[in-house]
């Protein structure tokens, strides 16, 4: 282990806080495409706040690098994958990330070294996807010159307690050997300890099922809520009664965005489609969870109906809009679903977040944005994101007369709130 120099291909919010971890105890390369976010990494700041300015330029000034050039990879020989797997407008899985990180590596890959994927997969993409992308750019044979190993990544993003050492680690390898090998090397910087699984397979499987589990849990109490709500009865009075049994799992309603809980759910259904099993559960969740934008916005209008409030051309201000409170990540945030359903009725739409940034927003979605709390007064407003900063906001202060306030995240009363999930 004294000679394992790491290259972590992908900067993002999974492979960014990692390569700092690694760069604690081993020579650590990171690589990403955009020489915009190789730049401000080496200044020293982190965009997506993961990793913070001090410990960005303590582990630069120690040596680690952060760059867009390949070369600077060539001589390393433990390459761990750490790139989006996204799925498209079908909710297809989509690959082409992870087939690109595979051609990158494959380039400067050498004998003996190992490649260790942490992206979210089904079971059977490492060996049938990508170690063949890599034994055909680097010509070498898998299990005889090179070597692989999955290691899920368990990120939380923004989630200050739980970082990445913090998090038992699920490691594998292509060979019980390599497996042993690629166990001890997490092992030696994740204090929370590694589980080393008996294949890649399995490791595979572990991970997409962890967010598929929450997915289909956050399901059914979105379906509560809706069952509630027809019934005039308080969903979270019903969840706080029901969580004094020691063995209740205290799940709350709500939009299910984010890289992970939103997406891994459909490559575990693809896969078990391609294996003649129809998923029922688990589509039926998704569908449940994606629903949820339009039933936030139905209930908004209804609401203001039910108070006289005249909904064409009304002012709506929607409080957050990245995928969880206390972050800047806006992928896959189901914060849209609300915004589309709304435009349906002709709505003037407001939308503050002191988190998101304004351009990203402008250029994944179309969404105008502001991280300025607006002085107008509003028909409606939506609580939609938990962040702190809307702790100390004063609500009364940002309606008219007559208006309706709708907590999605359960940040007010039930006497300060019109609506609630």
């Amino acid at each position: 282990m004294e000679n394992i120099k790491i290259a972590v291909i992908g900067l993002g919010y999974v492979g960014l806080p990692l390569a700092r971890l690694f760069s604690t105890k081993y020579k650590t390369v990171g690589f990403d495409m955009n020489p915009k976010r190789v730049e401000a990494l080496m200044a020293g700041h982190d965009s997506t706040l993961e990793v913070s300015d001090e410990l960005l330029q303590s582990a630069i000034a120690n040596g680690f690098i952060c760059t867009s050039n390949i070369e600077d990879m060539r001589d390393c020989n433990f390459f761990v994958v750490a790139v989006p797997t996204p799925v498209d407008r079908n909710n297809n899985p989509d690959l082409s990330p992870l087939y690109g990180a595979s051609t990158t590596i494959g380039k400067v890959l050498k004998k003996g070294d190992i490649v260790v994927y942490e992206s979210t997969v089904y079971p059977g993409v490492t060996e049938d996807e990508c170690i063949p992308v890599v034994e055909k750019v680097s010509g070498l044979k898998y299990n005889v010159d090179f070597f692989a190993g999955y290691s899920p990544e368990r990120i939380n993003p923004g989630d200050k307690e739980h970082t990445v050492e913090k998090i038992k680690k699920v490691t594998s390898g292509s060979t019980p050997e390599i497996g042993k090998l690629v166990d001890s090397v997490y092992a030696s910087v994740i204090t929370a300890g590694t589980h080393l699984a008996p294949t890649i397979k399995v490791a595979e499987a572990a991970k997409v099922i962890e967010n598929s589990q929450r997915d289909i849990n956050i399901a059914f109490v979105n379906e509560l809520s809706k069952i509630f709500n027809r019934m005039g009865i308080d969903t979270q009075d019903v969840l706080e009664a029901a969580g004094t049994k020691w063995n209740f799992l205290p799940f709350r309603p709500g939009l299910v965005g984010g890289h992970c809980i939103g997406v891994d759910p459909y490559y575990l259904a693809q896969c078990a489609q391609r294996y003649g099993y129809n998923p029922e559960i688990i589509l039926a969740g998704r569908r449940m969870n994606d629903s949820m934008g339009e039933h936030i916005a139905i209930e908004v209008i209804k609401l203001m109906l039910k108070k006289g409030i005249v909904v064409i051309n009304s002012n709506i201000l929607i409080l957050g809009f990245t995928f969880k409170e206390n972050c800047p990540d806006c992928r896959n945030t189901r914060i849209i679903d609300i915004v589309e359903s709304l435009k349906e009725y002709n709505l003037n739409i407001s939308i503050f977040d002191p988190w998101a940034n304004p351009a990203v927003a402008m250029h994944e979605y179309g969404i105008e944005i502001t991280n300025e709390l607006p002085s107008d007064k509003f028909d409606a407003v939506i609580l939609a994101v938990a962040h702190n900063e809307f702790k100390f906001i004063e609500m009364p202060t940002l309606c008219k007369e007559k208006s309706v306030i709708f907590d999605v995240k359960w940040m007010l009363s039930a006497v300060q709130a019109d609506g609630r999930l």
